[in-house]
């Protein structure tokens, strides 16, 4: 073995980035001048070690791996294999040097050495050395040879010769003949080497003493030991024939296309002898002549045509040497040699072999190297001249390097959002006539790189829930997208804080207490998204955690992330708006008169009334919204029908007419409140109205104003649980209605001080039955309006049979949410307590 490579050349260390086509280029022109040349015996077993190639490249252990070092041979038999972690070099089969080289001597097979980060090529030798693996053979068992009786002595006569596929000295170097008295036999050696025996007549012969002599030809080679071949020589003694055959030409040449059809004449050799009779009748043949010749040719013996017996191939064969001997009756001879030429014709596409290819690309990588190949094409001239090309539209570029390698790079970074996968038809064309070509087909797919954050559908969903809904409702879905693919476009969906909006309470929600309240806001907060909702990490679909309660909260907004698993993970968000919508789930509740189920409101009617005289009115809220709140006022049940009715819209309780003294004296009525609901709610309260004539003792001391305001302060106070908005509109109404009560309580104690002192007596002995045990009658409306706020509770005391008759209002006194009506009897001597109470 030897190793042409100079230490100038070796690269040090591989690089760990892509290099630019310039770089590549110049190293490649480098890498082109120098080649490793290897010789090794045919014949060696598989995995037979050649060289070490790391050692002869100067690369330490490792590199062969880290550059992607791959054996590139011409066509698409690898003869070779390389152990990238050892840097051997082994053969990959037994290698026959007469089947891969045929008669060419030195045999040498080409092969270069590819590295491909960064790319470099090395071209390569391997010399076969023939080993004596074949012996001489004949082409014919028996050899005839007719000489004339009156050949003289020193004549030579030509013998055919013994192939040997082996070349150099293990080849054929000599002939002996066997032991005779006549012929002593001469080797003659002629350009290129070959030998040819020559049997050389020693003395005259005599066909009467022997008409024929049988000898044993031996071809022996110059192998170590050397291999022999044989054959029988028959000499027939013949009479004198004095002219031989002579042919036109002593050498014929001509060309043939490769393409020729079997059958095809390819020239006539033409003989004369000039002999008559059966010394001038002629026999063509072939004389000396190999294999190839044979399996090739046909000659006609009788006209000298040489006929085309198999296609031709001037890739494998590009010329025939052939002997022709014309034969005579009497045994004399004469040889032409012809020279057959093979032209070749473009009948051989060219061929594309890949030697790297990658198949899945980062879009994000620029410059990069897809695929590694090499060209050729067998036919010589332009037939074998080559080009390649891509088509024009994509964003790849191929780049040459040494003589027929190229490389096929991008452009720029890709885009797999926009195109996925490439389809590379590379086309390799000849410049022959007519133009072949062959075409090779890469799909290039470009892997994904996390790049594209999700999107969402819309930037704000807006989802609509009843309320009361059972919790694990579904509510609806949110829905995103990624540009991506795998793991980079599998999107999680998560809740994320809620904004910065507040909540959207009900308005007939109840407010929360002062003292609980925060400092900065009265209104309640919003619950955490998590608190309320969840969502399914893989589909988006949100659910309801609890049931919802529209008077509590009727819209909260949050919201949503979808991040990917992309490596960086990317996120996006959208808003996430719930509305909750009313449903009709709240009666209407009375605020007057409030049931409490112990003591029932009481209302005085002064029989004075005239129609249309305002009794009380029925005031009721709905925490419901829209039509679910919209109420309605009916009397539903009454002791006197016709007496009273119920405007529907306003709860106001009037009188029908006018009244008599035929009335009785009390009345119950039940009001029904309804909403507009579907179905609908409703609600019923029960008036109690007594008929009075007027009060006793007509002097009454008045509670001061601010009193009253006090009361009604405490009234707001006690409800409690109203909005705030409504709470105000309340006090206002009840400070409104008691200030009306105080003035006409004023005006009625001062009518009261001129009436007589007898009627009052009597007034005051008179009695009448309240709705629960005795109750005074002669009672009047203190307000002229007929009803007063049951916020408020007044005690009111009459005394019959003391020197006063005093009317007195004492100090309001605050309820705990019910209105209490009691009437107690003091003593015997008609003195009565009276407590009213006014809620």
């Amino acid at each position: 073995m030897e190793t042409l490579l100079p230490e100038t050349w070796l690269p040090k260390a591989p690089q760990k980035r892509q290099v630019t086509a310039i770089v590549i280029l110049l190293l490649l022109w480098e890498v082109g001048c120098t080649t490793i040349k290897y010789s090794v015996l045919e014949e060696r077993e598989s995995s037979f070690f050649v060289a070490n190639l790391a050692k002869d490249l100067g690369l330490g252990l490792g590199e062969l791996t880290a550059r992607g070092a791959q054996i590139v041979s011409k066509g698409n038999k690898q003869h070779f294999q390389l152990q990238q972690k050892s840097g051997n070099l082994l053969l990959k089969e037994r290698l026959d040097r007469e089947e891969l080289c045929g008669d060419t001597d030195p045999c040498i097979l080409h092969f270069q050495v590819l590295l491909k980060s960064p790319v470099q090529f090395i071209q390569g030798e391997l010399q076969l050395q023939d080993i004596n693996d074949h012996g001489p053979e004949f082409m014919e068992n028996e050899i005839i040879l007719k000489i004339s009786e009156s050949s003289l002595p020193g004549t030579a006569f030509p013998l055919k010769i013994a192939q040997d596929l082996d070349v150099g000295n293990n080849t054929i170097q000599n002939y002996t003949i066997s032991t005779n008295s006549h012929f002593h036999l001469f080797t003659r050696s002629h350009n290129g080497g070959r030998k040819y025996p020559e049997l050389v007549l020693n003395r005259a012969l005599d066909r009467e003493e022997e008409p024929e002599l049988r000898l044993t030809l031996t071809a022996l080679d110059g192998g170590s030991p050397p291999r022999i071949g044989t054959c029988q020589v028959l000499i027939t003694v013949l009479d004198i024939n004095d002219n031989a055959p002579e042919f036109v030409q002593m050498l014929y040449e001509v060309q043939v296309p490769e393409n020729s059809p079997i059958g095809s004449s390819i020239l006539t050799v033409s003989a004369r002898d000039l002999d008559a009779g059966t010394y001038g009748e002629l026999a063509y043949s072939f004389f000396q002549l190999s294999n190839q010749v044979i399996q090739a040719f046909e000659l006609d013996a009788f006209t000298g045509e040489i006929r085309l017996k198999k296609k031709l191939d001037f890739e494998e064969i590009r010329a025939y040497h052939m002997e022709i001997e014309a034969l005579d009756g009497g045994g004399l001879s004469g040889k032409c040699t012809v020279a057959i030429k093979v032209t070749d014709v473009n009948d051989n596409a060219p061929q594309l072999t890949m030697s790297s290819l990658i198949n899945a690309i980062p879009e994000n990588s620029p410059d990069t190297v897809v695929a590694i190949f090499g060209i050729s094409d067998p036919d010589s001239g332009d037939n074998g001249k080559i080009m390649c090309s891509i088509q024009g539209n994509l964003p790849f570029l191929l780049k040459r390097t040494v003589e027929n390698f190229y490389t096929l790079v991008t452009e720029g970074p890709l885009d797999r959002e926009k195109q996925a996968e490439y389809t590379i038809v590379i086309t390799v064309s000849d410049l022959g006539s007519p133009r072949l070509q062959s075409q090779h087909q890469v799909t290039v797919r470009v892997s994904d790189v996390n790049d594209n954050a999700p999107a969402f559908s819309q930037r704000a969903y807006t989802l609509r829930v009843r309320e009361n809904n059972s919790p694990g409702l579904a509510l609806g879905s949110v829905r995103a997208w990624d540009a991506d693919e795998g793991a980079n476009a599998q999107l999680s969906y998560s809740l994320l804080s809620s904004p910065s909006a507040s909540p959207s309470p009900s308005p007939s929600a109840p407010a929360p207490a002062p003292a609980s309240a925060p400092a900065s806001s009265g209104r309640p907060q919003q619950p955490a998204p998590g608190a309320l909702v969840s969502i399914d990490a893989d589909s988006g679909q949100l659910f309801a955690l609890r049931a919802l309660d529209f008077e509590a909260l009727q819209a909260f907004e949050f919201l949503v992330g979808a991040t990917d698993r992309g490596s960086p993970a990317l996120s996006s968000q959208a808003r996430v708006r719930v509305l909750v919508l009313d449903a009709n789930d709240n009666a209407p509740f009375v605020l007057h008169p409030l049931q409490n189920g112990s003591t029932p409101c009481t209302e005085l009617l002064p029989r004075a009334a005239g129609a249309g005289y305002l009794v009380s009115k029925v005031v009721a809220v709905d925490g419901d919204a829209g039509q679910n709140a919209w109420l309605s006022f009916q009397l539903l049940k009454a002791t006197e029908p016709g007496l009273f009715g119920v405007w529907a819209h306003s709860g106001e309780v009037r009188t029908a007419r006018a009244l008599s003294e035929r009335d009785a004296p009390r009345h119950r009525l039940v009001v029904l409140v309804r909403d507009n609901g579907d179905p609908p709610l409703s609600a019923s309260v029960t008036l109690h109205v007594l008929l009075v004539d007027g009060f006793s003792q007509p002097y009454l001391p008045l509670p001061a104003a601010p009193d009253a305001a006090a009361a009604a302060a405490a009234g707001a106070a006690a409800a409690g649980a109203r909005p705030e908005r409504l709470t105000v509109y309340l006090v206002v109404a009840l400070a409104a209605v008691s200030s009306l009560f105080l003035c006409s309580l004023l005006a009625f104690v001062a009518a009261r001080l001129c009436r007589r002192a007898g009627q009052a007596e009597a007034v005051a002995a008179g009695a009448l039955a309240g709705p629960e045990g005795h109750f005074p009658g002669h009672l009047l409306d203190a307000g002229g309006a007929g009803t007063l706020s049951h916020s408020y509770q007044y005690e009111v005391c009459l005394a019959g049979g003391t020197g006063t008759n005093e009317f007195k209002c004492l100090k309001p006194i605050l309820p705990n949410f019910v209105d209490v009506a009691v009437t107690k009897d003091t003593d015997e001597n008609s003195q009565f307590g009276h407590q009213f109470v006014f809620n």
